[in-house]
């Protein structure tokens, strides 16, 4: 099967979860966020993502990292072409603004492209993740154009089903060398 074939079965399935379902995950992912299985130094910054439409998780996943101190940066898409994600700094309190993609965005300057470099720990939006870590995002390749930047660990979210076997991938895909579910929460990838 193709990328585009996966990523329509992947989205029709996504489509038909229930509300409950889907904050029944959102608080799951929250939860686990508090278990992360690797040592992370205090103040370390944390690059997560603010969930759009049926994506894993909620902005609690992000107010769990900043409550125990991480500095979080979430993405800003830059206008024009696919390029790599510019950050900003994620704050409980700051103003949203929907932006490019339906996405929430902080009204914040942006950090720049190199902002990912300063991160430790990057949480990765994707439709599925492979046990050996191919990660299957949108199809933009925002990502990957971005995580080349820094040495980050790559925690790629999904749905428990969205943990998978094989994907199909390209030279240029990014693997990630975690997944977070909802319920088994993390798992090492190969």
């Amino acid at each position: 099967m193709s990328k585009q074939e996966v990523r329509g079965r992947l989205r029709a399935h996504r489509e038909r979860l229930s509300v409950f379902d889907v904050e029944s995950a959102a608080v799951n992912l929250a939860e686990w966020m508090y278990r992360l299985p690797m040592a992370v130094d205090e103040g370390a910054t944390i690059a997560c993502y603010l969930p759009v439409g049926s994506e894993p998780g909620s902005d609690a996943m992000l107010d769990a990292l900043v409550d125990q101190g991480y500095r979080v940066i979430v993405p800003v898409v830059p206008d024009g072409d696919p390029q790599p994600l510019r950050w900003a700094v994620y704050s409980p309190s700051a103003p949203l603004e929907t932006r490019r993609w339906g996405l929430a965005e902080p009204t914040s300057p942006s950090l720049g492209p190199g902002a990912l470099a300063e991160a430790s720990v990057v949480f990765v939006p994707a439709l599925a993740v492979a046990r050996d870590g191919a990660r299957l995002g949108r199809g933009a390749g925002y990502y990957d154009r971005s995580l080349p930047l820094s040495r980050a660990v790559r925690i790629g979210v999904v749905y428990d089903h969205e943990l998978v076997d094989e994907l199909p991938t390209e030279p240029t895909d990014v693997p990630m060398e975690w997944a977070l579910t909802p319920e088994a929460g993390f798992t090492r990838l190969d």
